[in-house]
């Protein structure tokens, strides 16, 4: 009498071992956003204060997210040849989480981005080794109510870092503190971190199963999509850069920076949820509405004064979901699963590339002409929807692929 393997039918114990370990890496995912969005909510003023141009934050803060985008392709690729996931993914976390109340530490704008774009490339080096991670518990309690949670407890932390950041300087009102402060959370991330390396030494035996991935043959439209969120990541600047420029026009108080962060990654957080929904129901058409919504940030954030800025923020915030959520969810039905992998790792890329390329762009019209960068901002969100336009005349066929020829 043939029996099933245990492996291909999960106990109840086995569920809750997945279970807690998704819980237990939403809660070191937690701290972790904890930490760095909470010293993300005032880098911009931090580096006025440090001297740095509008042209050198765009810069640092730029190359900061070019790091992370295009880091992920060989961390990725390092461990699925090696296997190492754990010691990648510890060695990321580190690095990204050290980084942090080092910050305290520095006396130039200089050493400052140097520990920015070390946060930035830790953030990179471990995201997709614990993913994979993350995936084979997911396997065995189902994969959107895996990541859900789990995204759910991260946007928690970017919620409550940078109100305790704000907390900190409205009590002091020393920068240096508030980054040292975020030690606590940073230690707190890391304990976790090394208690579930500990309790869940081999996660991917949770799923043994991992699929061939090709690297050929991306239809056309996933290229012009692609095109047109670059278009969108070149015209989104940094908050570091929003928060500069806070900083500089005194349009928001010094202890409210952090609080408008907190708004931005609050809406963020909403919608992401929201915003997949809709996509779900809709498709993706809805770039096109939130597209033109999310461009009003820019006129919002650097000429309106505390309640526009404040709007703004949550505007920006808005786009951010976007980001987070239909723009990478629209990829998965414009490209065979076998080759999903690595049009993420394209996607990702290039999407970092011209991240770096706008912000620094406008970090040097900032230093020129507020209007010009305003209108460097707007123009390229606009020109992204005639693209996504032309994209969804082609998404519907795609999405049809799989149903039967009449």
């Amino acid at each position: 009498m043939a029996t099933v393997p245990p492996e291909t039918k999960p106990t109840k114990r086995q569920r809750a071992a997945a279970l807690e370990f998704v819980l237990l890496i939403g809660a070191l995912s937690f701290f972790a956003d904890f930490t760095y969005e909470g010293s993300r909510s005032i880098l911009g003023p931090y580096l006025a204060l440090l001297s740095a141009s509008a042209t050198a934050v765009g810069f640092v803060t730029g190359f900061g997210e070019l790091a992370g985008y295009g880091l992920r392709l060989v961390s990725g690729r390092a461990a699925d040849r090696t296997g190492q996931f754990w010691p990648i993914t510890i060695f990321g976390y580190f690095v990204q989480l050290l980084s942090v109340p080092a910050l305290a530490l520095v006396s130039s704008w200089p050493a400052a981005a140097v520990l920015i774009v070390l946060e930035r490339m830790g953030k990179a080096i471990r995201n997709p080794p614990r993913d994979v991670m993350l995936s084979h518990a997911a396997r065995e309690i189902g994969y959107g109510w895996a990541f859900g949670v789990h995204e759910a407890l991260d946007q928690f932390g970017a919620l409550f870092g940078p109100l305790a950041v704000a907390a900190v300087l409205a009590a002091r009102g020393e920068y240096r503190l508030a980054f040292a402060a975020l030690l606590l959370p940073a230690l707190v991330c890391l304990t976790l971190l090394l208690i579930a390396r500990w309790l869940y030494p081999r996660p991917q035996e949770m799923e043994t199963e991992l699929p061939d991935v090709q690297t050929k043959g991306l239809p056309r439209v996933f290229w012009v999509y692609l095109a047109g969120a670059c278009l969108v990541a070149a015209g989104f600047a940094d908050f570091p850069l929003i928060a500069y420029h806070f900083q500089k026009a005194a349009a928001v108080p010094q202890n409210w920076v952090p609080i408008a962060y907190a708004v931005a990654m609050a809406v963020s957080g909403v919608g992401s949820l929201a915003f997949g929904r809709l996509f779900d129901r809709f498709g993706i058409s809805v770039l096109v509405p939130l597209t033109l919504v999310s461009a009003a940030f820019a006129p919002l954030v650097f000429l309106g004064g505390f309640w526009p800025a404040l709007v703004g923020s949550a505007v920006w915030g808005l786009g951010i979901g976007v980001h987070e959520s239909i723009v990478p969810a629209a990829v998965a039905p414009m490209v065979p699963s076998t080759r999903r992998a690595s049009a993420y790792g394209l996607f990702t890329a290039g999407y970092g590339v011209f991240w770096f390329l706008g912000s620094a762009a406008i970090g040097i019209l900032y230093d020129l002409s507020l209007n010009a960068t305003i209108a460097f901002c707007v123009a390229l969100e606009l020109a992204a929807v005639p693209v996504f336009l032309v994209v969804r005349k082609q998404y519907g066929t795609f999405k049809r692929v799989p149903a039967p020829v009449p």
